[in-house]
């Protein structure tokens, strides 16, 4: 009897931690998704601008858009903003939009200002694409758009933004259809941004 007992106490004691591990270590998008359960679409969302205006993504209905985030001080800024601005200008006459948000949630390299992060942009990449407030991409605080992108779309370890650059193309009715990691170059995108400005 009492090697039963024990025997249960052991079971139900290691299916509480492992319970407790899945949890900590992989958590669910269940919270943000009840956050955001009632959004169908990014068109559902309003963000500021770099300088602090509203914009509601509804202006961008009927687009193809990218939406990264983005830092100045990354070893990944340079390659990243260069392809940007060629598939910007490349496809933005055609229904096409990039949308960057600063973020300094990875190793505090995008430190400066909405100010500063402008000049920035449009100073050293002559970057055209609307530029929007700095934001969270993860925890509690985290933009309420991200939230929606990353219950979306999740990574392939856990939904969470692993790095700057983290990119989420969205199609004509504002769903997302795809999400790239940090590493994956924008003109590796371009075949699937094309496919999306062909569709009906």
């Amino acid at each position: 009897m009492h090697l039963w007992r024990f025997s249960n106490w052991v079971s139900l004691s290691f299916l509480g931690f492992a319970l407790f591990f899945y949890c900590f270590t992989y958590p669910s998008p269940a919270s943000e998704q009840m956050a955001e359960e009632g959004s169908k679409s990014i068109y559902d969302f309003t963000v500021k601008d770099i300088r602090g205006n509203d914009v509601s993504l509804s202006e961008y209905r009927g687009k193809i858009l990218l939406i990264v985030n983005v830092a100045s001080k990354c070893g990944l800024t340079q390659s990243n903003y260069d392809e940007l601005n060629v598939l910007y200008e490349k496809y933005k006459d055609k229904g096409f939009e990039i949308l960057a948000f600063p973020c300094n949630q990875f190793a505090g390299q995008e430190p400066e200002n909405n100010e500063k992060i402008q000049e920035f942009v449009c100073t050293r990449f002559k970057a055209e694409f609307p530029v929007f407030d700095k934001v969270e991409v993860n925890g509690k605080n985290a933009a309420p758009l991200y939230k929606f992108l990353k219950s979306q779309k999740g990574g392939i370890l856990g939904d969470g933004i692993k790095w700057n650059f983290t990119k989420f193309l969205v199609n004509k009715e504002g769903k997302v259809v795809e999400r790239y990691a940090p590493i994956t170059k924008p003109l590796k995108i371009e075949k699937d941004i094309v496919n999306l400005l062909e569709s009906s």
